[in-house]
């Protein structure tokens, strides 16, 4: 949580010091967690005699790496896209340097367990999993009944083949416990606590530990024994796994390990006395312990850990919605470098000899793979940093997504011999407020990074009235132009775009005011509606239609009234309006709210009396705008809702753009120790159960639960990318483009956390500056979708994924003379590459990772032994791939069955493959060779170890429910 420069001194002389002391004594052991601190210490600070003492130690297991990803990943607020990522870059570093694969996880400190964790851990190939933070009435019933450790089959559909042995920590969680009955200063921390950078000249910290002397001893050790026996109850087996060591531990790692040489020592002479002996251990030694005993496990199904609270007033769900601005720029570089690496790959495959540096194009890439993959810790994307650490992850991310951004405009410029026609490309940034194209003629380049043809919508500001749009065959393109909500002087110019999998489609778009130009869209205004003086008047229904629905609102109170299907004819009761918690901000009035906990001190109270209305209404979109004041004669609106409808012609594919209503929200800036939510009531019977996925993975069941305190913030749940609500005939789906918080808190409602403001005078959070006075203003999207339950399972998930991967829109414009006429574009139209998978799968990964390792384990180990392993560059023919099928088992009749996929024809535009290897998730197991320990449970009473199957010859795998499958793929030689 603090500055990197502290974390960076800090972490630097943990390792130093760590491996200095592990080299001083056979029986040390020390287990390291986030790869992006060690590798900072690796690359920057090792010494080459530190790097041969690492070698040494991973060879003894008494160093050993446990997760290996870049960080410890939050589980309740990221995407399973990103969980992937920061993994693979971990692990793909450990193994390219040590040959090691790590297969024990650590997750002691995220808020709440989710379900996607223990799958993704046993994708990866780890043999047990470890978490700690669960709600604490929970914890407590498990510990009493000996329930803290089963096997947990975290996905419904995979079940049993991925299941893992997962171990709950106790109520001790993963710090040593400090109490000493003999000494008023904490006990076991003798190296004191943490102060970085500047560390005190004379070496004493804060609160060092009493230490170990002839005199202490045996106190030390009675005090160590009583917490271990205690603690040896609420487990199965006679091992107990006891961690030394905390947040920041282990910087003067010789005063640590030299007073707990003593003390172990002292407690195995006296063994007979205590009843207990003691070792050094590793998470790996523990595990095999307990494997070993051949015990016959529970098994606990896909239900979550979620949401955490760690007493009745502390909720720990107001972090699913902090900092929501952090949280939507990581899923925008998220997509862009997910959109970036497949047309990167692209480029290689295609362009063998283009003129673009692939080496300096794969540091571009690795610095967005960075930034994404660090923002997914567990103090990051969370909004639970200082200020100052949220501008670090948000600077990161800027340069990641600046460095790919460059690099998708240089990959068009060169596959277009733009420097022949005197063209120039950029992204445009909506950011940056800037039109994206003036009264010149310029090129629209739009990039679908999905693996399935789209039909959508993109927008463009531009500076004038009236354009018109042509294709590169010179015909038509439908659009519609209108005056921007945010702006008069610019104009939102809407383009009908239809791209393949996969490939980028060039429009020419050229001032213009002839029977060829863009729709101008009619507004129409209504009078601001005060709410309170609504109630006496007789109804007037405005109507407004698409296609797909028909939305009325109230002419009385300008809010919504309800949504009809028009397919279908059902009509829901649907009102939207914003409504703000007021939390307390000072501890010694009650419960407060902060960066992590939400603790609302009444009800939701409505924000606005007014609200304007205007319709803005066209060929294409409908744009329905809702501004909410704080009264009748206020200026300005602190609130506001875009709504917007899309009409598809004739001849288009009109199944996903037509299903959809596109909401955009603005918010803020709130006043301080407010909490904005936009609560959706209708006529649906619920009965107040909520769905949410996990990590826009699975769908979690969410009944609402009554407790004696709190039970608003306790019945918040996160949602990374849907939540629905659902009665027997009609479901109300909700995509979201970032993670919220969303709850139920009564029949037919679902609402949203869409910003937070908060200040509160805790000591803890100011010491940390944690009060997240966020001011700024937010602009979460969310698509809607209504419908019956079997049409809109068809639907939302690749609705879900269309608003994540939205198509990349980048712009060219001429340097030169003015261009040639739109029909001689054709002449240059090489890109009718396309890839595509059925609407069940999705093309996870796509992906040129550059790793340098053998995938051959013997000889990637060997050539480690030799020093062989660093050399040479970045090796490009290797291709990773990823397939997820997309449904669970019975979800769907035609949608939940396995899909044969063949890889050839499939990446036959690549190039003509040669060899498919299958690996383990994150690339460094051949699956034929991943062995991972079975555990015997209830279900199962065989132990042994789980296996897998080859790929045949003509490359076509069967990608059953939920499975995440990938592959290495290499190509003849152009």
């Amino acid at each position: 949580m603090k500055s990197k420069e502290s974390m960076h001194a800090y972490a630097a002389n943990v390792y130093t010091s760590v491996v200095e002391e592990l080299m001083k004594g056979k029986q040390r052991k020390f287990i390291a967690v986030e790869q992006e601190f060690f590798r900072l210490w690796w690359d920057a600070v090792a010494t080459d005699t530190h790097k041969q003492q690492v070698h040494q130690l991973l060879q003894e297991g008494r160093l050993e790496f446990v997760i290996g990803g870049q960080v410890m990943h939050d589980e309740a607020v990221t995407l399973i896209d990103d969980q992937i990522l920061q993994l693979t870059e971990g692990h793909g570093f450990l193994y390219e340097t040590f040959g090691i694969r790590p297969q024990f996880s650590w997750h002691v400190d995220p808020f709440g367990a989710s379900a996607t964790t223990p799958t993704l851990f046993a994708l990866a190939g780890f043999n047990a999993h470890l978490i700690s933070r669960i709600d604490y009435d929970l914890k407590a019933d498990m510990q009493k009944n000996k329930k803290l450790q089963f096997v947990w089959q975290g996905s419904p559909s995979l079940s049993e083949s991925q299941e893992i042995f997962t171990h709950t920590m106790d109520q001790y969680s993963y710090c040593t416990p400090s109490q000493l009955p003999f000494s008023n200063r904490s006990g076991f921390y003798w190296n004191g606590f943490a102060v970085f950078p500047d560390p005190p000249k004379d070496g004493v910290y804060p609160n060092m530990s009493l230490p170990v002397t002839d005199t202490n001893i045996h106190m030390y050790a009675q005090a160590m024994v009583a917490n271990i026996k205690e603690r040896a109850v609420w487990f199965r087996t006679n091992d107990v796994l006891w961690p030394w060591g905390c947040d920041k531990q282990f910087f003067n790692a010789s005063v640590q390990y030299s007073n707990m040489d003593l003390l172990l020592d002292y407690i195995n002479k006296h063994s007979d006395e205590f009843g207990v002996t003691v070792q050094y251990a590793t998470v790996g030694d523990y595990f095999q312990a307990v494997y070993s005993r051949n015990l016959t496990w529970e098994i606990r199904t896909s239900q979550d850990f979620l949401p955490y609270s760690t007493e009745p007033f502390q909720a720990w769900t107001g972090f699913y919605t902090s900092r929501s601005m952090l949280k939507g720029v990581a899923r925008r570089a998220s997509s862009l470098l997910y959109a970036g690496e497949s047309f990167f790959t692209q480029y290689v495959r295609t362009h063998p000899a283009g003129s673009i540096c692939k080496h300096g194009a794969l540091k571009q890439l690795q610095s967005l793979r960075w930034a994404v993959s660090e923002v997914q810790h567990h103090d990051g994307i969370t909004g639970t940093e200082s200020p100052k650490v949220t501008n670090m992850y948000m600077d990161n991310l800027m340069y990641g997504m600046f460095n790919v951004k460059k690099l998708m405009a240089s990959i068009i410029f060169d596959m277009n011999n733009a420097k022949k026609s005197g063209e120039v490309y950029y992204i445009y940034n909506k950011d940056s407020g800037k039109p994206g194209t003036t009264d010149t003629d310029h090129y629209v380049i739009v990039y679908n990074p999905l693996a399935w043809n789209i039909t959508t919508i993109v927008t463009v500001p531009v500076n004038i009235s009236s354009m018109s749009v042509y294709d590169e065959l010179g015909h038509s393109v439908p659009a519609q132009i209108q005056s921007s909500a945010e702006s008069h002087s610019i104009y939102d110019l809407y383009i009908l775009v239809e791209v393949s999998g996969l490939t980028y489609k060039k429009y020419n778009v050229k001032p213009s005011n002839d029977k060829q130009s863009a729709f101008i869209g009619r507004s129409i205004k209504y009078k601001r509606k005060d709410m309170m003086r609504s109630v006496q008047q007789s109804q007037k229904l405005l109507p407004v239609a698409s296609n797909c629905y028909e939305i009325v609102f109230d002419q009385n109170t300008n809010l919504m009234h309800s949504i009809t299907n028009r397919e279908t004819n059902q009509t829901v009761q649907v009102t939207q309006e914003f409504l703000e918690y007021h939390v307390n901000g000072d501890v010694t009035k009650g419960p407060i709210s902060d960066n992590y906990l939400f603790a609302p001190n009444s009800s939701a109270v409505p924000v606005s009396q007014a609200v304007g209305l205007e319709v803005v209404s066209g060929n294409l979109v409908t744009e329905i705008r809702q501004y909410f004041f704080s009264n009748v004669t206020a200026q300005y609106y602190t609130h506001a809702v875009f709504t917007r409808m899309y009409s598809v012609p004739e001849g288009y594919d009109a199944k996903l753009l037509c299903h959809r209503i596109e909401q955009e929200y603005s918010i803020g800036p709130l006043e301080v120790n407010r909490e904005a939510v936009l609560r959706t009531s209708t006529n649906l019977n619920t009965g107040q159960l909520l769905y949410t996925d996990d990590n826009g993975f699975q769908i979690q069941k969410r009944p609402f639960k009554a407790y004696v305190n709190n039970t608003a913030a306790r019945n918040y749940y996160p949602m990374v990318q849907t939540a629905y609500i659902e009665d027997d005939t009609t479901r109300l789906v909700l995509l979201a483009e970032r993670a919220h918080g969303v709850s139920s808190q009564g029949n037919g409602q679902v609402e949203v956390m869409l910003h937070r403001r908060l200040w509160n005078n805790l000591q803890w959070d100011l010491n940390y500056n944690l009060t997240l006075n966020d001011s700024s203003v937010v602009r979460p999207v969310f698509w809607l979708i209504l419908g019956t339950k079997s049409a809109t399972s068809v639907l939302y998930r690749t609705s879900g994924l269309a608003l994540q991967h939205r198509p990349v829109v980048m712009f060219g414009t001429f340097s030169g003379d003015k261009p040639e006429l739109p029909g001689q574009l054709q002449k240059r139209s090489a890109h009718s590459f396309s890839v595509t998978v059925p609407p069940n799968l999705h093309l996870q990964t796509l992906s040129i990772p550059g790793w340098r390792y053998s995938s051959n384990h013997a000889e990637q180990v060997r050539a480690i032994h030799m020093g062989k392993q660093k050399q040479g560059d970045a090796d490009f023919s290797r291709v990773l791939l990823r397939i997820r099928h997309l449904y669970e088992v019975g979800e769907d009749p035609v949608l939940s069955q396995p899909v044969m996929v063949n890889l050839k024809s499939l990446l036959k535009e690549l190039g003509s493959v040669k060899l498919v290897e299958e690996r383990s998730l994150t690339g460094t197991w051949d699956v034929n060779t991943l062995k991972r320990w079975k555990w015997k449970t209830v279900q199962n009473r065989s132990k042994g170890f789980s296996n897998s199957t080859k790929i045949p010859d003509d490359f076509t795998v069967t990608v059953h429910p939920k499975e995440i499958r990938t592959f290495f793929v290499y190509f003849q030689d152009q």
